[in-house]
């Protein structure tokens, strides 16, 4: 089969964010995912092309490969196969680029793409004892680097950021209540409602608040360290949700008529374990000796907002500008549904830069636990 060319990302579809235990409490992760994957189907279905495969990113979910159930559960037909990938909160993000490496080399076509998570129902498992007789202790989270590692939780990794690159509290707090600013009129004004897929009546995001600004959440106690500067409000909220696009070639795209974002590069890096926050600032870094762009040529930036800290500091390795960060809020407003977050990025960034009148590539990046990072550049097409 011959390369196709650049692939073409159309049809960004999401969930509303669910803050965990709320309006997604009672959903497994297929049944968050399934709606979004056949909205996006119905959206492509005029190609008359079939759906090649399914790749979601999840890093909770109970196993059973999570992106074929939810292809079935979807309607997507038996034909559908369905694969899930693990890169932790860069899972939905690396799906994309799975889908767009087989696009480009010719082996699909067409390909459904994006992650899902549920920490509402993910499942409690058990490590088994040490010795055969101890009590089981409950598996709270994956190791994120082997023994003898580095492994620290987010909370403590965010502060060690911010003591390490200098991102006092003051400015993790103006940061946290512009994502809640911009994210609640954003959606006042209905900007996210073209990209929302109803799951059963919820259309709504749960957690942005335009009342938390820097006086309340000054009022924040530090959440990891006595005398800390990362706080609850600062952070990003645990949550459930799911996107997905679809990702085919520019013939099929121009063929639908619609418009969609070209992928020009992508990158994946590994980092120091120790500062998982900071992973992102690697694998753009090589994104941009990749491409020959600069921070300079770059328009929409979406970057995940697990924490303030980490978002500025990657920020100011980079030499981002900040005012085209998130425009219409992040994480931190929106909530961080692990698996799905990569994706949602891509999704936000069609919707800024299909909407806009600027032509410049647009970036989606993020760090990921146990010290990694990813990141994509696109350019609207059509």
């Amino acid at each position: 089969m011959a390369e196709h060319g650049p692939p073409v990302i159309v049809a960004a579809r999401r969930t509303a964010i669910g803050t965990a235990g709320r309006g997604f409490a009672r959903h497994t992760v297929d049944a968050v995912a399934a709606p979004v994957l056949a909205a996006v189907a119905a959206e492509v279905a005029a190609s008359g092309r079939p759906v090649d495969d399914v790749i979601l990113g999840n890093c909770l979910g109970p196993g059973g490969d999570i992106a074929r159930i939810s292809a079935l559960r979807a309607g997507l037909g038996v034909e559908v196969p369905g694969v899930t990938v693990d890169r932790q909160c860069g899972s939905g993000l690396d799906a994309v680029a799975q889908a767009a490496s087989r696009v480009r080399a010719g082996d699909a076509e067409l390909v459904i793409a994006g992650g899902a998570e549920s920490a509402s129902t993910a499942p409690w498992r058990l490590w088994p004892p040490d010795d055969g007789e101890s009590p089981s202790r409950r598996y709270r989270r994956a190791p994120f680097a082997p023994l003898g590692w580095p492994d620290p939780e987010m909370g403590p990794a965010a502060e060690a950021v911010a003591r390490r690159f200098g991102i006092g509290r003051d400015r993790q707090d103006a940061w946290a209540a512009r994502s809640h600013r911009l994210a609640a009129a954003a959606q006042a004004a209905g900007v996210f409602d073209t990209e929302l897929v109803a799951v059963d009546g919820v259309v709504r995001d749960d957690r942005p608040r335009a009342s938390l600004d820097e006086f309340r959440l000054r009022r924040f106690a530090p959440a990891f360290e006595a005398g800390g500067t990362v706080t609850a409000g600062n952070s990003c909220g645990i949550a459930d949700g799911a996107a997905a696009v679809a990702v085919t070639t520019e013939a099929v795209r121009a063929g639908l008529g619609m418009p969609g974002l070209r992928v020009v590069a992508s990158a994946v890096a590994g980092s120091d374990p120790s500062l998982p926050g900071i992973g992102a600032v690697s694998a753009v870094q090589r994104l941009l000796r990749r491409t020959g762009l600069t921070p300079f040529d770059l328009g929409a930036i979406e970057i995940t907002e697990a924490f303030a800290a980490q978002l500025l500091a990657v920020s100011d390795e980079l030499g981002l500008n900040e005012h085209e960060i998130c425009t219409q809020g992040g994480a931190i407003a929106l909530g961080h549904p692990w698996g799905a977050s990569g994706a949602i990025l891509l999704v936000r960034l069609a919707s800024r830069m299909l909407a806009a009148d600027d032509s410049r590539p647009g970036l989606a990046a993020c760090s990921i636990g146990g010290g990694q990072g990813i990141a994509m550049i696109v350019e609207r097409v059509g």
